[in-house]
């Protein structure tokens, strides 16, 4: 069971707020920890793979449920 250090709820916002808004609840953790975010854009699933990538966070889940999108980001060491 992974631990969750923080969680954005960004249901209902449109790119690009809800990875603005999770690079800056990310900003606030330390390395290792993990941010749960909730969006209802369908669009952020591909950014949040994206960002993952680009940032050198691990997505550790990215599911649907019921028009709700979960995603859990492991912050990078460092």
């Amino acid at each position: 069971m992974t631990t969750i250090d923080a969680e954005l709820d960004a249901s209902g916002l449109n790119c690009p707020l809800p990875i603005l808004k999770a690079k800056k609840a990310l900003a606030s953790l330390r390395g290792g920890q993990v941010l749960r975010v909730i969006a209802t854009d369908p669009e952020s699933v591909r950014d949040f793979t994206v960002f993952s990538q680009q940032m050198g966070h691990a997505l550790l889940e990215a599911r649907e449920d019921a028009g709700r999108f979960y995603f859990l980001l492991r912050k990078r060491e460092g």
